[in-house]
């Protein structure tokens, strides 16, 4: 194994920034290495701001961070992390008189690839990876929403990355197009490092290697799936009737409630998931109200 195949892609430390009075990031520490990792954490907790930093599109206000060995606080710095890095914003900001391939051809362009030969195969290459191949002439104003998210990951795909930020790609999606979208993740997280931020606690059990919790702007956990789920052992419980006394607490498509918080003695314990650890984290735990698992 290489030295390179050794050092995290990203070492973040005491990373801070501020928008006015407002503390979005709180002395945020973390490592990323080679796999998909997913970033979970409610809306405002300072995923995105933490995803842009990382795509130096951001600069924080204090801390030190690392990405692909190069320092993004300076100018030469930021030049060659862009160069390795690819980076799925939640708007990827169209053009809708683009077609498919145009559109990747642009962000090619943006990316030095001059020659036009190459570059151009390099457009087909991305497009074919996630699916789009034959939508390539299609205008973006054409494409359905799950479309236009592959088209956007092609984007980000231009030059092989070895670094790959993707910032809710998934919203939006039906469930075939979300499988879709899972089947080329995963595929991607085999040899580059890919940070995943998402809502939905069942794409981090299906993809990711590890998670951080991120909420209020601090890293609340760091670890493998499994491991937050762990932690909610022994405070997941069934029942018939609502528990007031839960942190959360809905009913299933069993009929059954189920709670996550301090079980009343005898209570009729379960496993835990991901989505349980993750409850216990997040201030405050959002109550759900709905029918279904």
């Amino acid at each position: 194994m290489t030295i390179a195949a050794t050092m995290p892609a990203v070492r973040a430390s005491e990373l801070t920034l501020r928008y006015g009075r407002t503390l979005a990031l709180d002395s945020v520490a973390f490592t990323l290495r080679e796999g998909v990792t997913g970033l979970l954490g409610p809306n405002g907790a300072g995923k995105t701001t933490l995803l842009r930093i990382i795509a130096t599109a951001l600069a924080p206000d204090s801390g030190q961070l690392t990405v692909l060995g190069a320092d993004p606080r300076t100018g030469s710095g930021r030049l060659a992390v862009r160069r390795r890095l690819g980076y799925l914003p939640q708007d990827p900001g169209f053009h809708p008189g683009f077609t498919a391939f145009e559109f990747v051809d642009y962000v090619a362009i943006l990316k030095e690839l001059t020659d036009r030969r190459a570059r151009h195969q390099e457009a087909r290459r991305v497009l074919a990876a996630v699916g789009m191949e034959r939508q390539a002439g299609k205008r973006i104003r054409a494409l359905s929403g799950g479309m236009r998210q592959r088209v956007a990951l092609a984007a980000a795909l231009v030059g092989d990355p070895d670094l790959l930020i993707l910032d809710e790609p998934t919203v939006g999606l039906d469930p075939e197009q979300r499988m879709r979208f899972r089947e080329v993740i995963a595929e991607l997280g085999e040899r580059r490092t890919v940070l995943l931020s998402t809502h939905q606690t069942e794409e981090v059990m299906a993809l990711c290697q590890r998670v951080i919790v991120l909420d209020r702007g601090t890293v609340r956990f760091e670890g493998q799936p499994g491991e937050l789920a762990d932690l909610a052992a022994g405070r997941v419980w069934t029942s018939g009737a609502r528990e007031p006394g839960a942190l959360a607490s809905w009913r299933t498509g069993s009929g059954l409630y189920r709670h996550v918080g301090d079980p009343p003695p005898g209570a009729d314990l379960v496993t835990p998931t991901v989505e349980d650890g993750y409850l216990l984290f997040v201030d405050p735990p959002a109550t759900h109200g709905g029918e279904g698992a």
